[in-house]
């Protein structure tokens, strides 16, 4: 007999009203950068696919957004099932033709410059990097400072794992604004959003 296949973990239990909690979350995130806002999830999506990442992904992606995963999320079949089943989104190969990007691994984000970064008369022609990271926080040592259009004043912000350099990569983001990247960060039980009008500083 041939083995079964596993059962595809499940999406949301109240697709209309889950992914609209999901999606106010994450416009708020955006809307109000770097602010660490809540994000509950009771997905238990396929390994290393998080809560708040398969959250994410299920009230942004559909049909029409073609979406990439770093090799961390690739690497597992479940994780592409998971997402083909409940978004519809198409999987690529290629960084650039993605409008969304799944990355698991915080800390080996590629340069961003291999990702859609507009057109100058389409600048929304850009890819969002959804990127899952252990920890979010305000008030750790060496965190960013960051300004822009959303925050009054400055405000400091801390992730991990990122690249040594994340602080510079969204520097050459802001400089490329309108296009550029935009990035939302997930960590347990939390989001926040990274926009390209974000201008990162170091602590004095």
């Amino acid at each position: 007999m041939a083995a079964l296949a596993p059962a595809l973990s499940a999406g949301f239990a109240d697709p209309v009203h889950d992914a609209q909690r999901a999606f106010a979350a994450l416009m708020r995130a955006m809307a109000e950068p770097a602010r660490l806002v809540p994000l509950a999830s009771a997905l238990a999506p396929p390994a290393p696919l998080s809560p708040e990442m398969a959250a994410a992904a299920l009230a942004l992606l559909d049909y029409e957004t073609p979406v990439y995963l770093d090799a961390t999320l690739a690497a597992v079949p479940d994780v592409a099932a998971f997402l083909r089943f409940h978004t519809g989104a198409p999987l690529v190969t290629d960084p650039a033709a993605a409008r969304f990007a799944l990355m698991g691994d915080g800390a080996g984000l590629p340069d961003f410059a291999r990702f859609a970064q507009g057109e100058p008369d389409y600048p929304d022609r850009s890819a969002t990097l959804i990127v899952q990271v252990a920890r979010m926080d305000e008030q750790s040592e060496g965190a960013l400072v960051l300004e822009g259009p959303g925050i009054k004043g400055r405000r400091t912000f801390s992730a991990a794992p990122l690249p040594a350099d994340f602080g510079r990569r969204l520097a050459a983001n802001r400089a490329l604004y309108p296009l550029g990247i935009d990035l939302i960060l997930c960590a347990p039980g939390l989001v926040a959003g990274l926009p390209r009008t974000l201008a990162p500083h170091t602590q004095d």
